[in-house]
């Protein structure tokens, strides 16, 4: 993917690192559309960050992610980039089904599904376009997991694999799938997770994600240097001490995050 002269829609680009990244792409000569359920929100964004572009979509609504799709293709003909960014992650508590599935329900509907969804809905007119890309979002839990957050992994883990998929299926076409795998970065996705000092800082992370992608055109995963700890435990041989290391301490351990589970079902949009 070349880094700039693209026009890109950033579903799920409202905040964190989708918002970043939308405003770190317009910075390097990007066209760019973010996308989000929250029309004031969008309002806010489009007024305080000119010349980006806002279209309001539901990713848990497969209506919504059409008419999006529409509206974003009537604007924007020339558009040649989707990052399927929109995500939740969930604490939950697996010991009985009543407080875990309809969050997994709704984790699994928003991260994989609607990744899924808007895919369909653009790639059609991806393969038109010359040179054309797909960023998907997994995480480092997708290689590691985190015990609090069971879905969100497993759902993360979903995406890395359909992105190792589709991009066998579309290799005899025009575009190219690049899979984007955050580390824990200081956003607002789970509680304390913003001051953790564990996590990343959001603007390490997108400049350090976005040096590579103009370093490396044609890369496949996206992986700051943050991530590969968690990315090849078990390419390491030492995948039990990376589990081990992940779920030692931490606000989100597996004591206070079960038990914060049960307490408050807590649900954040954004990654």
């Amino acid at each position: 993917m070349n880094i700039s002269g693209n026009t890109v829609f950033i579903p799920g680009g409202t905040s964190g690192i989708g918002l970043a990244l939308a405003l770190e792409l317009q910075a390097r000569g990007n066209t760019v559309i973010v996308g989000g359920r929250r029309a004031a929100l969008l309002e806010r964004i489009s007024a305080e960050h000119p010349g980006l572009g806002i279209v309001p979509v539901d990713t848990t609504d497969a209506d919504s992610i059409d008419s999006a799709a529409k509206e974003v293709l009537a604007r924007y003909p020339d558009l040649n980039v989707l990052v399927t960014m929109a995500g939740i992650m969930r604490v939950e508590d697996w010991h009985q089904p009543g407080s875990f599935l309809a969050s997994a329900e709704a984790v699994v509907t928003t991260n994989v599904l609607g990744s899924i969804r808007l895919i369909a809905a653009f790639i059609e007119h991806l393969r038109a376009q010359p040179d054309a890309t797909i960023i998907t979002v997994s995480s480092g839990l997708a290689f590691a997991p985190l015990a609090a957050t069971p879905s969100y992994n497993a759902s993360k883990a979903a995406i890395h694999m359909l992105s190792e998929s589709i991009r066998l299926q579309l290799a005899d076409t025009s575009v190219k799938i690049i899979e984007l795998e955050p580390p824990s970065v200081r956003t607002a996705l789970l509680p304390g997770q913003e001051d953790d000092e564990r996590a990343m800082p959001l603007d390490e992370f997108i400049s350090e994600a976005t040096g590579l992608l103009a370093a490396q055109p044609e890369a496949k995963e996206i992986q700051v240097e943050r991530v590969k700890f968690l990315r090849y435990g078990e390419a390491r041989g030492d995948y039990d001490q990376v589990v081990t290391a992940l779920n030692a301490s931490g606000p989100h351990g597996p004591r206070s995050c079960a038990r914060r589970g049960r307490d408050s079902g807590v649900h954040h949009r954004s990654h």
